[in-house]
């Protein structure tokens, strides 16, 4: 099952690959000529109605694949209002062809010829609620006509993720939908039929573009709070700047006393929050709880928190008792095989720390992926394994990272890690924001290595987040 949010991404990172969303694009019109070619004998009448998107792209493209039917296109608006490119090509295709095309103005010039098969390209998955003209009077038609019906990826007025369907949703016999089934798609009572469309395994299973898409914020949003600090301070200050990078609206840090003021002395963005105690102690992680919980934030935990075994306790504490999203990193990760908790836990173990937890020990952690999510599962967190190459996997699903550079070894670039997921899980689903956290902060390095291959620092990536999220280039 695949959602429509998470298929544009596979879109976007095939294409990426090098296999173009006009390749795509042929190849599902291809899928819709073969469906209706199944239900209908040569000769017979078919019209095509169709959107001005990419669902009306590959109905124009299968148009093209049934030369041996009476095919009449009739485009919902004027075609210079078609949205892509790739769709505006494969109309410009069948005007300079000589098919029989015809543009619909408004709903008062619909007029559905009679036919054998229609075609429901008006609108594609992602669409939710009842139908607007001129798509509601075509619509109307369509359910009127005495045809079989095929819907493109799913009948316009469906609701592919959440199965619910408007109340003048077309009535599909048929519907061709792509690359996998869509959640709600099972709710239907017609006839179901998954084409492979030629879009390779990696556009899923490796983070990509696309993955950077689904969980860029448009704004800025989020407040994370990082709890770490009192043997080392850098590691919080990177942390909390990088969530900052890469959109918090603010970045809290809750250190101790003794080494406020050198965190603070960072970067003046940061809201540091001192607490009397030398290090984390029940006592404080019981104040600090009662914080994240009030306000939502989303928390972020170890990074230069240390190994005192009070500290280590509070930790156990905290997280046993936190409901929220956390992201537990560096010196915090020790405690989580040992603890049962509502929270939502995304893990940032390099290697050794994966070990450590009762992970694989391996070098090359794409090559025990599957070990790696059944670990995840019988943790019951979410493991983002950095490495190389790094693991992303909730037990069910497991994704892999392939960004970065030998650079990135240098300390702190698991930190800033840490802050760019914590930014991400604002508005993104954990397995979302871990993947493209995970791209980002490798891509981030690789920008970096253009200028200098070896000896930049972790700091020097936390300007690279903003291009590196939402494109451009620093002066």
């Amino acid at each position: 099952m695949i959602t429509g949010e998470r298929m544009a991404a596979v879109d976007e990172n095939a294409a990426a690959l090098g296999v173009s969303q006009k390749q795509l694009m042929e190849s599902s019109g291809n899928a819709v000529a073969r469906a209706v070619r199944e239900v209908a004998e040569p000769g017979s009448s078919v019209a095509v109605v169709a959107g001005r998107g990419n669902n009306g792209g590959d109905a124009f493209v299968a148009a093209r694949f049934l030369e041996s039917f009476d095919v009449t296109t009739l485009l919902l608006g004027p075609a210079e209002s078609i949205g892509t490119e790739i769709a505006r090509e494969s109309w410009d295709a069948l005007q300079n062809a000589g098919y029989d095309t015809r543009e619909i103005e408004d709903s008062s010039g619909f007029d559905l010829p009679d036919c054998d098969v229609v075609v429901d390209a008006m609108l594609g998955t992602g669409i939710s609620g009842d139908l607007r003209e001129p798509a509601a009077t075509a619509a109307e038609a369509i359910n009127a006509a005495d045809a079989t019906v095929v819907a493109v990826d799913v009948p316009s007025g469906f609701d592919a993720n959440e199965g619910e369907v408007a109340d003048n949703a077309v009535e599909a016999d048929r519907v061709v939908t792509f690359h996998d089934a869509k959640p709600g798609l099972a709710e239907l009572d017609c006839e179901l039929a998954v084409a492979d469309i030629g879009i390779p395994a990696a556009a899923e299973r490796d983070v990509g573009p696309g993955d950077i898409s689904l969980a860029r914020p448009d704004g800025r949003e989020g407040r994370p709070y990082v709890i770490g600090g009192g043997p080392y301070t850098g590691a919080p200050a990177l942390a909390a700047q990088a969530a900052l990078r890469a959109g918090a609206e603010l970045s809290f840090v809750a250190a101790p006393e003794s080494v406020a003021g050198e965190i603070q002395g960072y970067a003046e963005d940061l809201i540091v929050q001192p607490y009397e105690n030398e290090v984390l102690t029940p006592d404080v992680a019981e104040d600090l709880l009662e914080t994240a919980e009030e306000y939502d934030n989303v928390v972020v935990i170890g990074p230069g928190l240390g190994t005192d075994d009070e500290t280590l306790e509070a930790t156990r504490e905290f997280l046993s008792s936190y409901s929220g999203r956390a992201v537990v990193d560096a010196d915090a990760l020790e405690v989580v095989p040992e603890i049962e908790t509502d929270a939502t836990l995304v893990c940032t173990p390099n290697r050794g720390e994966l070990a450590r937890m009762g992970g694989p020990d391996t070098d090359d952690l794409a090559a025990v992926a599957d070990e790696i999510e059944e670990f995840a599962a019988e943790l019951g967190h979410l493991v983002l394994a950095k490495g190389e190459n790094d693991v992303i996997t909730d037990g069910e699903r497991t994704r892999i990272s392939r960004s970065g550079t030998v650079g990135m070894k240098v300390g702190g670039t698991g930190d800033t890690l840490a802050g760019i997921v914590a930014a991400l899980l604002e508005g993104a689903e954990p397995m979302d924001a871990a993947a493209a956290g995970a791209h980002v902060n490798g891509l981030a390095g690789e920008r970096l290595a253009e200028r200098h291959e070896h000896g930049f620092l972790a700091s020097e990536l936390l300007a690279e987040l903003p291009p590196t999220l939402w494109g451009g280039h620093d002066e």
